[in-house]
């Protein structure tokens, strides 16, 4: 397997030798490999899945027999998921980076768990808005726990599509929660006002599933060797090298050269702010902009999905769940689809070119909807279309607020990005667009398309200008670990 004896220099002292970049990073895909995918990756699964619950299921969360909740609870609701995220980001997000990826990512999902069942047992307003604060919660500390954990176990020449195709599958949850909700709310299968309770309890007991499988995935070598204790990431890669070559026999050779670490070095929230502001400000500027861009987006457009198709359109809300399984899938299949690309044509070609796409087809459909040339299913081929490109750059954000800081910090910086990501998408999209579509006016509503595709547009040359050419390097190239030592 090659590689030990640099390892073992030093090892009693305060700097130590390691090749465990190199190692993970040369192993053909395995078993091991697709555990990391569907144990981890099934949190942006959860997160489409509670999205879209929460607003398919409101014409039954809104009966008088359930909870009787008008429009602006319902929004409410939403607000307090976000504000959960956002706060559970935070928190969590630094846990992780102190106390490690497999305790958080553990405890994370419980806490979804917790909040998502809790909602299906909800008695008022109040007790609803607690429980989807507490879901939130978990999920917005999934975020950055598993983040990293996904990029530091992946090889560095499959990081970009297995980030971007595990971050798409949110739309796989997307679709899941759209036909739950035409079953729940159809009065043949079973009464509404319980049917909206099912669906929820049913999909936080999902997560004991996660917990299970979870079990059998092992802290990050990476993050024990920035934390000086190297015996036990070695043991972890040891114990991983041996399952791949059951599988494919002989491994790689390691490549020649070992990264030097101090165990003494101890991150806080001051380098934190150092790597963002001092000595990656062009890398944060670059986060910033794809985060912030790609959220207002999303959310303005994904938020009002039902009220532009029952308002302008007529479509009833019990058959709102199927205008959004095409638009689900296109928003799967873009990550899953182009996402090798990202890896072979470059980072920064294929952001800039989705989303520079996905800005462009934004402004012509806003004004093809303006000028009424459109039908709701030609309304949903082009929304489909766009986030078919709008996706993958999406994904591609979290790829690089991931890869682009150093390992230390990683978690926080991911978490800090998705916070404010997640904030003025979250808040300022759906917020405007709700505004714009209350006027009843389509040319108003145009103005809502092109502040988006604008945005987009603009996303795309700050990416062209700033982007970095993270494929097929180590983590560990990309951006020098704080407490590696020459």
């Amino acid at each position: 397997m090659g590689g030990h004896a640099a390892e073992s220099a030093g090892a009693d002292g305060a700097v130590f030798a390691t090749a465990i970049p190199a190692r993970l990073d040369r192993l053909p895909w395995s078993r091991f490999h697709w555990l990391i995918v569907f144990a981890l990756g099934i949190t942006w699964i959860l997160d489409g899945l509670e999205v879209t619950l929460v607003g398919s299921l409101s014409p039954a969360i809104q009966n008088e027999e359930a909870l009787g909740l008008t429009d602006s609870q319902i929004g409410l609701t939403g607000s307090a998921y976000i504000a959960g995220a956002v706060l559970g980001a935070l928190i969590f997000g630094r846990l992780t980076d102190t106390m490690g990826r497999r305790k958080l990512f553990t405890i994370t999902v419980g806490v979804y768990l917790a909040g998502t069942v809790l909602t299906g047992f909800s008695w008022d307003i109040w007790s609803f808005l607690a429980f989807r604060f507490l879901t939130g919660l978990g999920i917005g500390g999934e975020y950055g726990a598993v983040n990293s954990a996904i990029q530091e176990l992946i090889p560095a020449r499959r990081r970009g599509f297995t980030d971007l195709a595990i971050n798409g599958s949110y739309w796989v949850g997307a679709a899941i929660g759209a036909m739950a909700s035409v079953v729940v709310l159809d009065p043949a299968i079973m009464a509404p006002e319980w049917g909206w309770r099912l669906a929820f309890v049913v999909g936080g007991l999902l997560a004991l599933v996660i917990i299970w499988v979870r079990r059998f995935i092992p802290e990050s070598p990476r993050w024990l060797m920035t934390h000086g204790r190297p015996d036990e990431a070695h043991a972890i890669v040891d114990r991983i090298e041996a399952d791949v070559a059951r599988q494919w026999g002989h491994l790689p050779p390691v490549p020649p050269g070992a990264w030097r670490f101090s165990r003494l070095h101890k991150a806080r929230w001051r380098d934190v702010v150092a790597m963002l502001l001092r000595v990656y400000p062009a890398r944060t500027t670059l986060g910033v902009t794809l985060m912030a861009t790609q959220a207002f987006c999303y959310n303005a457009i994904f938020f009002t999905y039902a009220l532009i198709l029952s308002r302008f359109y007529g479509v009833p809300d019990a058959r709102i769940g199927w205008y959004i399984l095409p638009f689900a899938l296109g928003n799967f299949l873009g990550p899953l689809l182009l996402g090798h690309a990202f890896d072979t044509v470059g980072r920064k070609t294929m952001i800039a070119l989705t989303y520079g796409v996905a800005g462009a087809l934004m402004v012509l459909t806003g004004y093809a909807f303006a000028e009424g040339w459109l039908s709701a299913t030609q309304q949903t081929v082009a929304w489909t279309v766009i986030f078919f490109f709008a996706s993958a750059g999406a994904s591609a954000a979290y790829l690089t607020v991931g890869e682009l800081f150093p390992l230390e910090t990683r978690a926080v910086t991911i978490s800090l990005f998705y916070a404010f990501g997640t904030l003025v998408g979250g808040v300022g999209g759906p917020a405007l667009f709700g505004a714009l579509i209350d006027t009843g006016e389509r040319g108003q509503i145009l103005i809502g398309y092109l502040i988006g595709g604008g945005l987009m547009l603009f996303a795309a040359v700050v990416e062209l200008w700033l982007g970095v050419a993270a494929e097929g390097k180590s983590l560990e190239e990309v951006a020098r670990p704080l407490s590696a030592v020459d």
